[in-house]
């Protein structure tokens, strides 16, 4: 249970350190307009930090920790998670810098950071999965 509350707490971590990125790259460009790193520290906190707290009460309550999948469904999750924000940091990064994009990069960009949202969405199943098995029946 501490490994999942240290994963949260980096989350946390992660995701404050994400909003002042935004905040303070953003105003050192003179920046003003949309940008992707305007929703990078809310995507951390909630799906790296509060998810991390719903597992955590999770394996509290029905022990899903014991399950031999529970291990390859999170890191399956992370592993979308960490693609997705990184793709957000490289979208946004470059949309503050005014980078002209040809087509293929924005391609990637673009196609690299859906291949991460369909990878945290079989990871969130997979967990969901996982919490089914671990709920007792009832009688």
């Amino acid at each position: 249970m501490k490994k999942i509350f240290n994963k949260a707490f980096i989350y946390l971590i992660l995701g404050l350190s994400a909003g002042v990125y935004y905040r303070e790259f953003t105003k050192f460009n003179n920046f003003e307009g949309f940008t992707q790193l305007g929703v990078l520290h809310t995507h951390i906190l909630v799906l790296g930090l509060l998810m991390m707290l719903i597992v955590l009460l999770f394996v509290k309550v029905f022990e899903i920790n014991k399950d031999s999948k529970f291990k390859r469904s999170l890191a399956i999750y992370e592993g979308g998670l960490h693609l997705t924000i990184l793709m957000l940091i490289t979208r946004g990064t470059l949309q503050v810098l005014g980078t002209e994009l040809s087509k293929g990069l924005n391609a990637a960009i673009s196609g690299m950071s859906g291949v991460g949202h369909i990878i945290l969405g079989v990871g969130f199943v997979m967990l969901m999965l996982v919490i089914k098995r671990s709920i007792p029946e009832e009688n």
